[in-house]
């Protein structure tokens, strides 16, 4: 595994686990096998409704506290200074823990204009120790240049959507001149065209891998960090598979230009779903 430190020195593996869409009971079974193969970031969420399973998971291995990294994250419906102390005890009691390591606010929703509010909270939880870390997914440069301005702890994540077809230059300066690490979800844009592409697929012969697993090497030489998601324990393994070879700069620029700026989820600044 390889780490990477965080604005406020917090250490954090730089390949995760994701469990969104995994239903409760099947998140229980998948976060063991991917500790077992030797992960220890778990990416949940309120949302996803699996923090129950996920604890479960916690409490079944045997793995110490203290080398697992789990991150949450607060709801659009939960945003707001109180509704958000709020849902992090509930989060923090279906996890059956005692502390995250990290905590996001899951979307901005501007058209509600909480974001600001909702990341005090959270600076009360992180000075409480509470929280190891804080940030945000889904920000764009104008949401994280409010929190910069109106609040004293800078966020140490933004978690996006991020992947060959949707690289995420601008974003990643921005993120890169401020100390802010980017967070790549939808790091394989869920399979399909990007994992067959030609190019991928080529570079991946190369190399005797798969494609998932040289775009995942893409991710962790772009310094990002990364979560694939995968039930499968084939899968999970594989994915895993990423740290015994390195793409050269010509392989990592192939990719880059693959960039289409095709999301497969919203816009940050048009989701103000609640």
């Amino acid at each position: 595994m390889q780490y990477i430190k965080l604005n406020n020195e917090v250490e954090m593996p730089q390949l995760g686990f994701g469990v969104w869409q995994v239903e409760d009971e099947e998140a229980t079974e998948a976060v063991k096998e991917a500790v077992r193969v030797g992960y220890r970031s778990i990416d949940t969420a309120m949302i996803y409704k699996n923090e129950a399973g996920v604890g479960r998971a916690l409490k079944e291995i045997d793995v110490p506290r203290d080398e697992l990294f789990i991150t949450t994250k607060v709801w659009n419906t939960d945003q707001g200074y109180e509704n958000t102390l709020k849902a992090f005890d509930e989060s923090l009691e279906r996890l059956g823990l005692d502390y995250v390591d990290l905590y996001l606010i899951h979307w901005p929703t501007p058209e509600y204009d909480d974001y600001v509010d909702t990341y005090k909270a959270m600076e009360k939880l992180y000075k409480e120790g509470k929280v190891k870390a804080i940030g945000v997914c889904n920000f764009n440069e104008e949401h994280l240049q409010r929190l910069l301005d109106e609040c004293e702890v800078p966020p140490a994540v933004n978690q996006v959507e991020c992947h060959p077809f949707l690289a995420q230059d601008e974003l990643k300066n921005f993120c890169h001149k401020h100390n802010i690490f980017v967070e790549a979800w939808s790091p394989l844009m869920q399979g399909g065209e990007v994992l067959n592409h030609p190019v991928v697929q080529g570079i991946a012969d190369d190399h005797d891998k798969t494609g998932a697993q040289v775009i995942l090497r893409w991710h962790l030489q772009n310094n990002s960090i990364v979560i694939p998601k995968s039930v499968t324990p084939s899968r999970i393994k594989e994915n895993f598979d990423v740290f015994n070879f390195e793409l050269s700069d010509d392989e990592m620029e192939l990719i880059h230009n693959l960039d289409r700026g095709i999301r497969k989820g919203p816009k940050p600044s048009e989701m103000n779903v609640r």
